[in-house]
């Protein structure tokens, strides 16, 4: 077993900042999505649901978002609710829906994109895409790394 830190180490501080520019990011996209009355999560169902496919399950969507499956139902009943999307059941298994966009949830998120796409790029300012990428990369590989540590804990939770 690894020695515990007693104090913060070389990587504090960027973990900080990491985490206050995630909050700020998810603080900034609510104001965003408050213009369409959407959450930031009912914006993201939508955004998953508009690429080219045949819809995806409650579970698909919960992957996706990193989101448990119950909150994920709560998200598409209000999203259902305002005529956004539809779940559609599948044949052969009486449990399983497909949730697809109707037609008002794509027109909705065609209103939306241009002004998420362009919030983006604004957000990035005079940051180089070179630099955006290497960026990017870094978050890759601490993303990773933390799924890695979180399983590794999750298994020395377990009961014996």
């Amino acid at each position: 077993m690894k020695a515990i830190r007693r104090s913060p180490g070389p990587h504090y501080q960027a973990t900080i900042q990491l985490l206050r520019t995630s909050d700020v990011l998810w603080n900034s996209s609510r104001v965003l999505f408050n213009r369409w009355d959407l959450s930031v999560s009912q914006f993201n169902i939508l955004n998953l649901l508009s690429a080219p496919s045949q819809g995806m399950s409650q579970t698909e969507l919960g992957r996706a978002l990193i989101m448990n499956r119950s909150n994920v139902t709560g998200l598409v009943d209000r999203l259902e609710k305002r005529g956004l999307v539809q779940r559609h059941a599948v044949p052969g298994d009486r449990r399983a829906y497909r949730v697809e966009l109707t037609a008002a949830g794509q027109a909705l998120i065609e209103q939306i994109l241009p002004h998420y796409y362009q919030g983006v790029e604004d957000v990035w300012g005079t940051i180089s895409v070179k630099e955006t990428q290497h960026i990017a990369s870094l978050l890759d590989r601490i993303s990773n790394q933390t799924l890695k540590i979180a399983e590794e804990l999750d298994h020395e939770n377990e009961p014996e």
